[in-house]
């Protein structure tokens, strides 16, 4: 799936994320995109038009009524031009203007007048991403049909730390891939009417009131896989251990902590999923007592012993579920023998597919990239080269989309 021949209208708004937006820009021209940006007056203050020129390899559109120039209905043309309009950065103000209806520049006009499908990236400080306007605004155009590409958490420019910056341009160039990969007629059906099931996250265990075991896992393959089912039309639940991840778009979402809770909520959903996929990194121990006290240092003297005990087994308690029909993926994450660890949980837990990844740099846990290795019923394995995780998470949904439609048998 590429973008050629696409047409993507990229509006900027007055941000200081500006000067992201010309990497966003050039990764959808390198992919074969016409790229027509349009900025604002506040945004020209942050960016020259010239540097969108440059990478857009087009004249960059800045007035409604530009002196000197026939413009006649460009506003009008502009916004029936292009297959999806990108507003990357979007601050609280657009938002405001837009869902008020407000059409008071050459970006808003065109907002106004388009049929075509708006995504929006949201710019700015972490009080006005978390301000209650803002956030009616933002619920006001989901409702409307507005698509949404959540900013990131992390330091801001003005010192501050939170969720508001804008998604870096990887993250949205991705999203704008697997808007148009799914918005096809095949795509649109291809799980429609599926529920798909996805786990996603660490789980903690507590030791005492301010302690816990847990794992590095950040949740974010399982939520690629829960967007991505979304965008491709079925109906999905996230059951999701604690992650500083925004939630995807359209999708259920159940919130645990514990390795049980997130069993008990995956036995209740299981019965009714087309699919499972469980993505999720739940702990394998826990310990086997937990203290209703803070344990005090003075208390242990020089050290002290954690007994641990076999968490449950959430993929083993289900085997007895398992109907005809329904798939169930798993993930193995191995530091060693790991296809052979794989392939032994695969057939144990009467797994379809297993998900193969081991921890490095580039994959698995934190990293937005993963090098996995798909083993499926059968004994057919697969090595998928390293990928973003979002990419990832659209070829496995494909493979369950094929299997969805011709189940194979239970091996019992």
């Amino acid at each position: 799936m590429t973008l050629h021949g696409r047409k993507i209208l990229v509006g900027l708004t007055g941000g200081i994320a500006c000067y992201k937006t010309p990497n966003v820009v050039r990764l959808l021209v390198k992919d074969g995109a016409e790229v027509q940006v349009v900025m604002t007056e506040s945004a020209r203050k942050f960016i020259t038009p010239l540097t969108l020129e440059t990478v857009s390899q087009r004249p960059v559109a800045t007035e409604l009524f530009p002196e000197g120039e026939f413009v006649a209905t460009r506003h009008i043309d502009l916004a029936t031009w292009p297959d999806l309009i990108l507003i990357a950065p979007a601050t609280a103000n657009f938002f405001g203007k837009v869902s008020a209806g407000i059409s008071d520049d050459l970006l808003t006009t065109i907002i106004c007048a388009t049929p075509k499908p708006v995504m929006i990236a949201p710019s700015m400080n972490p009080t006005m991403w978390g301000n209650a306007i803002t956030q009616r605004n933002v619920a006001t155009l989901r409702n409307l049909g507005y698509h949404f590409i959540d900013p990131d958490s992390g330091d801001m420019a003005c010192n501050h730390v939170g969720e508001g910056r804008m998604a870096e341009p990887e993250r949205i160039f991705d999203s704008i891939l697997n808007f148009f990969k799914s918005s096809g007629p095949a795509a649109k059906k291809k799980l429609s009417g599926k529920h798909i099931l996805v786990t996603a996250g660490p789980t903690r265990e507590a030791i005492d009131p301010v302690r816990f075991l847990s794992n590095h896992s950040s949740g974010k393959m399982g939520y690629a896989i829960a967007e991505a089912a979304n965008s491709a039309g079925a109906d999905v639940t996230l059951i999701t251990g604690p992650t500083a991840l925004p939630a995807p778009t359209g999708v259920r979402i159940i919130n645990v902590t514990t390795t049980e809770e997130m069993a008990r909520e995956v036995s209740r959903e299981f019965p009714s999923c087309d699919c499972l996929v469980m993505a999720a990194a739940p702990a394998d121990f826990v310990p086997a007592q937990q203290s209703n006290q803070k344990i005090k240092k003075e208390a242990v003297g020089g050290g002290t012993t954690l007994a641990l005990k076999p968490s449950i087994d959430i993929l083993g308690s289900l085997v007895g579920q398992k109907r005809p029909g329904r798939i169930v993926v798993g993930f193995a994450l191995e530091t060693e023998n790991g296809k052979a660890n794989a392939e032994k949980k695969l057939n144990a837990k009467q797994l379809d597919i297993i998900v193969l990844n081991s921890p490095s740099s580039t994959t698995g846990f934190m990293s937005d990239t993963n090098q996995v290795t798909v083993l499926s019923r059968g004994g057919k394995i697969e090595e998928w080269p390293l990928e973003e995780k979002s990419r990832i998470a659209i070829r496995l949904l494909d493979r369950i989309s094929e299997l969805l439609s011709n189940p194979p048998g239970i091996i019992r």
